[in-house]
């Protein structure tokens, strides 16, 4: 069943804010394996002109799609998830996100399509901190597989 395309444009309240750590940070950049010094180092966080150390640019993909839920969830729109997989996901920063921001997304439903018997979902999510400073928008695209033999 395809998804209602009334739901384009559609915003979600925003998240309770999220505390990013430095040790999240360091055991992120671990993770996939980045070494840059500014992840991990205050030092040269500082000479690189920012006040902590910041996060790898993926890192706000745990926040977003964490956000990106409320829309998943929505009984109203009937995505069935187990159908679902990660088609694409870009950022656009204002800045980078740096240990001790408060961060919070609001999420809005850009678009859904339906092509073969999938749908195509894209989700917006704005990134901003405490001060209501935007750091990044997040695009996520969701695609919800078409049952088999449809």
């Amino acid at each position: 069943m395809a998804l209602d395309q009334s739901f384009v444009g559609r915003t979600y309240p925003p998240t309770a804010p999220y505390e990013v750590g430095r040790e999240k940070i360091r055991e992120f950049s671990e993770a996939i394996g980045d070494a840059n010094a500014a992840y991990t180092d205050q030092e040269a966080a500082k000479e690189l002109g920012h006040p902590d150390v910041i996060a790898p640019p993926t890192f706000v993909f745990a926040i977003t799609f964490k956000a990106a839920g409320l829309v998943i969830e929505d009984p109203q729109l009937g995505l069935d998830y187990s159908r679902v997989v990660h088609g694409d996901q870009k950022f656009a920063y204002t800045r980078p996100v740096r240990a001790g921001d408060r961060l919070s997304v609001t999420s809005t439903i850009e678009a859904i399509k339906s092509l073969a018997g999938n749908d195509i979902l894209d989700i917006r999510g704005e990134v901003h901190d405490a001060s209501g400073e935007h750091v990044v928008t997040a695009w996520t695209k969701l695609v919800s597989r078409a049952p088999e033999g449809a």
